[in-house]
Parts: C-alpha cells; sequence; structure tokens
C-alpha cells in the first residue's frame, strides 16, 4: 500500500508540475495575445492611452496600427510587416508598438478617416503626426505589402523629428 500512495503522490506531483510550467510558460507568452500576427518579439502596448503614457515616459514615438481581423489587405500588410527584419528590429527597440482592432476616440488618429490598415505615428510631445504620409492621396496612412520599403522611411522619419524638433 505504501508503494501505491508514493506512485500516486508522485503522479500527482508531476501533473502539478507540468501544469505550473505551463501556466508559467503561458504568462511569459502573454504579450503575444497584443502582437495579433504583427511581431511576437515585439513588446506591444494594450490601449492608445497606455501607448501616450509609454511614449512620453520612454521619449519614443509611437506607432499605432489600426486593422481589422477580416480584412484581406491589412492580412497582406501585417503578412510584410512581420516578416521584415528591418521593420521589427526598429518596432522592437524604437518606438512604443499599438495595433487596435478598433477605434480610438482621439479624432486626430483619423484626419482622412476610418479606414483600414492605417498606420499613424504620435512623437513623444503627444502630437500625432498628420504629416508622416504614406502614398496614397486618397488614404493618406495606408501601406500595400509593396509598400514596406517607404513604411520604414517613415519610421525613420518619425525617429528623426524627435531628434531635430523636439
Amino acid at each position: 500500500i505504501m508503494l501505491h500512495s508514493t506512485l500516486a503522490l508522485s503522479l500527482l506531483l508531476i501533473a502539478v508540475a507540468s501544469n505550473l510550467a505551463m501556466a508559467i510558460k503561458k504568462e511569459k507568452r502573454a504579450p503575444q495575445t497584443l502582437s495579433r500576427g504583427w511581431g511576437d518579439e515585439i513588446t506591444w502596448v494594450q490601449t492608445y492611452e497606455e501607448g501616450l503614457y509609454q511614449a512620453k515616459k520612454s521619449n519614443k514615438p509611437l506607432m499605432v496600427i489600426h486593422h481589422l481581423e477580416d480584412c484581406q489587405y491589412c492580412q497582406a500588410l501585417k503578412k510584410a510587416f512581420a516578416e521584415n527584419e528591418e521593420i521589427q528590429e526598429m518596432a522592437q527597440n524604437n518606438f512604443v508598438m499599438l495595433n487596435l482592432m478598433h477605434e480610438t476616440t482621439d479624432k486626430n488618429l483619423s484626419p482622412d478617416g476610418q479606414y483600414v490598415p492605417r498606420i499613424m505615428f504620435v512623437d513623444p510631445s503627444l502630437t500625432v503626426r498628420a504629416d508622416i504620409t504614406g502614398r496614397y492621396s486618397n488614404r493618406l496612412y495606408t501601406y500595400e505589402p509593396q509598400d514596406i520599403p517607404f513604411l520604414i522611411e517613415n519610421m525613420k522619419k518619425a525617429l528623426h523629428l524627435i531628434q531635430t524638433e523636439l
């Protein structure tokens, strides 16, 4: 009977330990849900308000990506964005990052309408940079997968502004 209870206890401990390990692993992976496929190595903020706070605190620009799950253009841009090493590296190190599947109450983030995908930059003085635009005159803040080099230039522009203006 002693052997039986030792075995049962061992199995119980193994079960508890593996559940604990899974819980710890899950805990560590928490930010992944916020990435929504845009880049799992990037630290994403959860809300626009948190993004503004972090931008001010860290003196980094905030990059806001508006997108929707069922939008094919968003999906295509997301794939190109996630696969581009230069973007991922800059996003990890030089920006406060936020991707949103709903609109914010800040009308400055939709100067020419509420379309997706839409990427805007907010500098650490909390000014929405309406001057950093994409290539399309009808949707100023949209990017397509082939516009990734242009998006990289705009990220660099956002970083440069901090050094020159702020």
